[in-house]
């Protein structure tokens, strides 16, 4: 994957308040680096999402090297199946050694809801832990205690192919009217503008949580305190806008046909390929959508406009997918020093660089993805928020997003009656 050194010109400080969850990553189940797992003894059992296989198999090969008696077994689960049945086989005692967990809070596979149930092991003591920085102490830590290991933070914006947009002879859009506009010159030309994969349930969080930054926070930089306080609703809100341009990109037919029976997978294919123009993901997958091009270097990233005033687009950004111990493992021991090692900082950086993410520290300059240039402007000058599940206060908004929007491209809500939804799962308690 190419890569260089980019000198970071963005604030550190406020790069390191980018704390976020958003659940994104989906993938064919996959194994490899061991034989069948069991009790205490045999290889170490890890499930992944789909967004962390670059980093995740990086990593556990370069620990093989140096351990040579070292035997894992390795597989992936889309995230559904990581909120619902991974979730369950935690509770239940048998689950993997180790295994993907959200940063934060917002789902049934985070950090704080899992800590809570006292379903994670504690990695306080590890070294790296050290060097998180104080913005980012709500994503890895519950109640001063860390539970969760992430290579560093993700951008989320619109994946495109180069060559579909030369086909059509148009250029990166910076307000939301030139998207509309370069969106239906695409579509002249027989290009499906956006590819969407909405029958896979986290996909279809995504084009809000690209424009409810500009849409909602760059007027409402503290929304989500006022949420918390009970003085903001989503129903009355920027929120509004996001959805309703949503819905504007599906009824213009700039999306594929019928995006809820079209998978992560084959949006994927889409954009690589060029059937399609863009996807709005985010920067962790990118791998999975070089792998579909001819060359990588078809695919670049941009920040999806979301105003007709470019000053006012704001971008989400957060701390990718990471890993924790399960507190009932046997191995659990095992699975720390692997992720201790993970936390060295030329792992964290190769980490990072393979799935194109800001490193969470480096000591010297940090490889960046040259993908990520587009959007570090914005990071330098305070434009960024967290993925927006970060702040939800439980694990029910988020599915209930996920099933609005569902519904909403389906034709079978409103705007005011998905926002409602929200609303009513954001007011539940645990």
């Amino acid at each position: 994957m190419a890569s260089e050194i980019i000198r970071t010109p963005f604030s550190r400080r406020r790069l390191l308040q980018l704390m976020g969850g958003a659940a994104a990553a989906g993938a064919l189940a996959s194994c490899g680096g061991g034989n069948s797992s069991g009790g205490s003894s045999g290889p170490l059992k890890v499930i992944g999402a789909g967004s962390q296989e670059a980093g995740l198999r990086k990593a556990l090969d370069e620990y093989k090297k140096q351990n040579g008696s070292f035997e894992f077994n390795l597989s992936f689960s889309p995230a559904d199946q990581l909120q619902t049945a991974l979730r369950a086989q935690l509770a239940a005692g048998n689950a993997p050694d180790l295994h993907a967990v959200y940063p934060g809070n917002g789902s049934a596979m985070s950090m704080v809801q899992l800590s809570k149930a006292n379903l994670l092991a504690d990695l306080s003591e590890q070294a790296w832990t050290q060097k998180i920085p104080a913005g980012f102490k709500g994503a890895y830590q519950q109640d001063g205690k860390t539970h969760i290991f992430s290579p560093g933070t993700s951008v989320l914006g619109a994946i495109y192919n180069k060559k579909a947009f030369a086909k059509a002879g148009v250029e990166i859009p910076t307000t939301w009217s030139e998207l509309l506009t370069v969106c239906e010159t695409l579509k002249k030309k027989g290009i499906i503008p956006l590819a969407l994969g909405a029958q896979t349930p986290w996909v279809t969080q995504l084009i809000n949580y690209a424009l409810v930054p500009g849409t909602v926070y760059a007027k409402q930089p503290d929304f989500d305190d006022k949420m918390a306080a009970g003085s903001e609703t989503f129903a009355g809100s920027g929120w509004a806008d996001a959805m309703n341009k949503y819905l504007e990109l599906q009824k213009r037919g700039f999306f594929n046909d019928n995006p809820n029976g079209t998978t992560y997978e084959q949006a994927t294919s889409m954009v690589g390929t060029g059937k399609a123009a863009m996807a709005v993901q985010v920067s962790a997958v990118l791998q999975a959508y070089r792998a579909a091009a001819p060359s990588p270097d078809d695919l670049g990233m941009f920040p999806l406009p979301a105003t007709d005033v470019a000053a006012d687009n704001w971008i989400p950004g957060g701390i990718v997918v990471g890993l924790g111990v399960s507190a009932k493992s046997k191995k659990a021991d095992e699975a720390r020093k692997f992720l201790e090692f993970c936390g060295q900082p030329e792992q964290i950086n190769a980490w990072a660089e393979a799935v194109a993410c800001v490193p969470l520290y480096s000591e010297g300059e940090a490889k960046v993805d040259p993908v990520l240039k587009p959007f570090l402007p914005y990071l330098a000058d305070d434009k960024a928020v967290p993925f927006m599940d970060q702040r939800w206060p439980n694990a029910e908004v988020q599915p209930t997003h996920f099933a609005v929007v569902q519904e909403l491209l389906g034709g079978k809500t409103t705007v005011e009656g998905a926002l409602k939804k929200m609303d009513d799962a954001y007011k539940k308690t645990a």
